[in-house]
C-alpha cells in the first residue's frame, strides 16, 4: 500500500497506470481518502473529469476535514463549468489554507468567472444579438510602416500568403490584427453557408488526410505539413476539432487552419470540437491567448465563427467523421444531423452535446460519461447506428491514445489524436489517416514530438 502511494505522486506521468494501481488499492483499502482523491487527480490529468469529481466526493465521504478533497472536487467541478460549485470548494480550501497561493490564485479566478456569468445574465435580453462584424471598419485599419510581415493580398488569401504566414509564425511574430480581422470575416461568412453534416465524395483515386485534436500545438501542425505536404486541392485534409487550447500557440494554430480553408474551401475540412466552445476556451487557455495577443472583441469574434463550424462529415455515404461519437439514444439518422441548429453554444444534452463530447467503451449498451457530460456508448450502439444509416464505421478524435489511433468495436470505431506529447507530459504519440476512394481502408501514419524552439507550459490557462 505504502509503495503504491509513494509511486504514483502528482508527477508521475503514466497516470492510465495510475489509476490502474489506485483502483487495486481501493479494492483492498476502500476506506482510503488518499487513494481516492490521488485517483481523482489521475483522472484530472486524464480528462475523465466526472470519474474524477465521484472520487473526490468520495473522498470527502470518508475524511470530510480532507483539505485536498475539497481542492481535487473543486478542479473537478471548474472543468465541468460547474463554477458556484467550485467557488465554494475553493472558499473551503483558502479558508483552512490561507497562504497556500495556488489555492488563493484558484479561488479569485474562480469568483472572477462566477461574477463574470452573474453579469452576462443580467444584461442578457430577448435581443437579436449583434455580431462583433458589425462593429468592425477593417478598411480603415492601418498596417504600421514598421510591420514587415505577411499581408492579404488585395484582400485575399493566397498561397504566398501561406506560406509566409507560417514562416513569421514559426519565429513567434505576431500577425498583424488587421489580417487576423479579415481571415476571421472571411472564413465566418464561408463555414455559414455549409451544412451542419457536410457530405463530399472521393473518387477511385483520390485520397483525404484526416487529422486529429491539434491543441495548439503549432510545430506539431507544421510537422504534419512537412510529413504529408501542404494542403492543396491534390492533398485535401480533414481537421477533426479541437484546434485551440491547452497548447500555447492556439491562435497560430486557428489562424492557419482557417487560411487554408479560405484558400481551399472545397478540399481543406474542419469540424468543431468540444473545446470550440466558451467554456473550455475561458479554463482552458485560448480566450487568455487570444486577449493577450489581441483583444477581447476578437476572442468574442472566434467565438461566432466556432459556433458556425460544422459538427460531422461523411464520405461516400459510408464514412461518418465528428469529433466526439455517438448518441444517448438510439435512432438518431444523418437526417438529423442535417437538421441540427448549431449556431449556438452547445447545450448540456442531445445529439450536438454527444457530437462533441460522448466517447466509445469496450463493453455492451451505454454509461455514464467519464468526463461528466455526454455519454460512454459501446459496440452494440455503433453497431445499431451503422446498419440504421448504411455506414461502414465512423472517425472520432477526442481522445488521447499513446499511439496516436485506436480501433475499437471490431474496426467500426476508429479514434485519431494528432498533439503527440499532449500537454507536454503524455509522451504519446500523435498520428493521422489516410482515406482512399478505391476501398476507403484506413490508413495509420505516426510521428513524434516537436519541441518548439522556446517550449514552456501554457501561460494562458486559468
Amino acid at each position: 500500500m505504502i509503495f503504491i502511494y509513494r509511486v504514483f505522486l502528482p508527477n508521475y506521468k503514466d497516470y492510465e497506470n495510475a489509476i490502474k494501481y489506485y483502483s487495486e488499492a481501493l479494492e483492498l483499502n476502500p476506506s482510503n481518502a488518499i487513494y481516492y482523491s490521488n485517483r481523482s487527480l489521475a483522472y484530472l490529468r486524464t480528462e475523465c473529469y466526472g470519474y474524477a469529481l465521484a472520487d473526490a466526493t468520495k473522498a470527502l465521504e470518508i475524511d470530510k476535514n480532507y483539505i485536498k478533497g475539497y481542492y481535487r472536487r473543486a478542479t473537478s467541478n471548474m472543468a465541468l463549468g460547474k463554477f458556484k460549485a467550485a467557488l465554494k470548494d475553493y472558499e473551503t480550501v483558502v479558508r483552512v489554507r490561507p497562504n497556500d497561493k495556488d489555492a488563493k490564485m484558484k479561488y479569485q479566478e474562480c469568483n472572477k468567472i462566477v461574477k463574470q456569468k452573474a453579469f452576462e445574465r443580467a444584461i442578457a435580453s430577448d435581443e437579436i444579438k449583434k455580431s462583433v462584424v458589425d462593429s468592425l471598419d477593417i478598411e480603415n485599419m492601418t498596417i504600421e510602416d514598421d510591420y514587415v510581415g505577411p499581408k492579404l493580398e488585395d484582400g485575399n488569401v493566397t498561397v504566398k500568403f501561406m506560406e509566409e504566414m507560417m514562416e513569421w509564425f514559426k519565429d513567434q511574430k505576431k500577425l498583424h490584427r488587421k489580417c487576423a480581422y479579415q481571415i476571421l470575416v472571411q472564413v465566418k461568412d464561408l463555414l455559414a453557408k455549409l451544412p451542419s453534416l457536410v457530405e463530399i465524395t472521393l473518387k477511385e483515386t483520390e485520397k483525404i488526410t484526416i487529422c486529429g485534436d491539434t491543441h495548439g500545438q503549432f510545430y506539431d501542425l507544421l510537422n504534419i505539413f512537412k510529413l504529408n505536404g501542404l494542403p492543396s486541392e491534390s492533398n485535401p485534409y480533414l481537421f477533426n476539432g479541437d484546434f485551440v487550447d491547452r497548447g500555447s500557440f492556439s491562435v497560430e494554430v486557428i489562424l492557419t487552419l482557417f487560411g487554408f480553408k479560405l484558400l481551399y474551401p472545397n478540399d481543406f475540412h474542419l469540424l468543431r470540437g468540444n473545446h470550440e466552445t466558451d467554456n473550455m476556451n475561458q479554463m482552458y487557455g485560448f480566450e487568455g491567448e487570444v486577449k493577450a495577443k489581441y483583444t477581447a472583441q476578437m476572442f468574442q469574434l472566434f467565438s461566432e465563427v466556432f459556433q458556425w463550424l460544422p459538427l460531422a462529415q461523411c464520405i461516400n455515404n459510408k464514412v461518418l467523421i465528428m469529433h466526439g461519437g455517438l448518441f444517448s439514444e438510439d435512432g438518431i439518422t444523418l437526417d438529423d444531423l442535417r437538421k441540427i441548429e448549431r449556431n449556438r453554444q452547445p447545450p448540456d444534452s442531445g445529439p450536438m452535446c454527444d457530437l462533441l463530447w460522448s466517447d466509445p467503451q469496450p463493453q455492451s449498451g451505454r454509461s455514464i460519461s467519464k468526463r461528466g457530460v455526454s455519454c460512454q456508448f459501446g459496440p452494440d450502439v455503433t453497431e445499431r447506428f451503422l446498419e440504421q444509416n448504411k455506414l461502414d464505421y465512423i472517425v472520432r478524435s477526442h481522445e488521447v491514445k499513446a499511439e496516436g489511433y485506436e480501433v475499437t468495436h471490431s474496426g467500426k470505431c476508429v479514434t485519431v489524436f494528432s498533439a503527440p506529447n499532449y500537454c507536454d507530459q503524455m509522451g504519446n504519440k500523435g498520428a493521422y489517416i489516410h482515406l482512399r476512394g478505391a476501398d476507403l481502408k484506413p490508413e495509420f501514419h505516426q510521428f513524434t514530438a516537436v519541441v518548439p524552439p522556446s517550449a514552456s507550459p501554457n501561460k494562458y490557462l486559468t
